[in-house]
C-alpha cells in the first residue's frame, strides 16, 4: 500500500462529507424559500384567522432552523478536523518520501 493512500482516502470522506453539507444546505434554502412564499401566499389571501396557524408555523420553523443550524455546525466542525487530519497525513506522507 503506497503512503498516499491514507490522506487519499481521508481526503475522499472529506470531500464527500463536504458534498452532502452543501446537498443539504441547498435543500433548506429550498425549504426556506417555499415557506416564505407560502407564507407571503397565506397573508394575502386569508388574514384573520391563518394568522394563528401561521405564527405556530413560524414557531415551528424557527425550532427547526435551530436543530439545523447546530447540526450544520457540527458537519462543519467535523469538516475542519477531517480538513487538518489529511493535511497532518500529507506532511507526514511527503517527510517519510524525503
Amino acid at each position: 500500500m503506497s503512503g498516499n493512500a491514507q490522506p487519499e482516502r481521508v481526503f475522499h470522506e472529506l470531500e464527500t462529507l463536504v458534498r452532502h453539507l452543501a446537498d443539504e444546505l441547498a435543500g433548506f434554502r429550498r425549504r426556506a424559500l417555499v415557506a416564505e412564499a407560502r407564507i407571503k401566499e397565506i397573508e394575502a389571501s386569508e388574514g384573520g384567522a391563518a394568522s394563528l396557524d401561521l405564527a405556530r408555523r413560524v414557531t415551528q420553523l424557527e425550532k427547526d432552523n435551530e436543530r439545523l443550524e447546530t447540526r450544520l455546525e457540527a458537519a462543519a466542525t467535523r469538516a475542519k478536523q477531517m480538513l487538518d487530519r489529511v493535511r497532518f497525513l500529507r506532511q507526514q506522507a511527503q517527510g517519510s518520501e524525503r
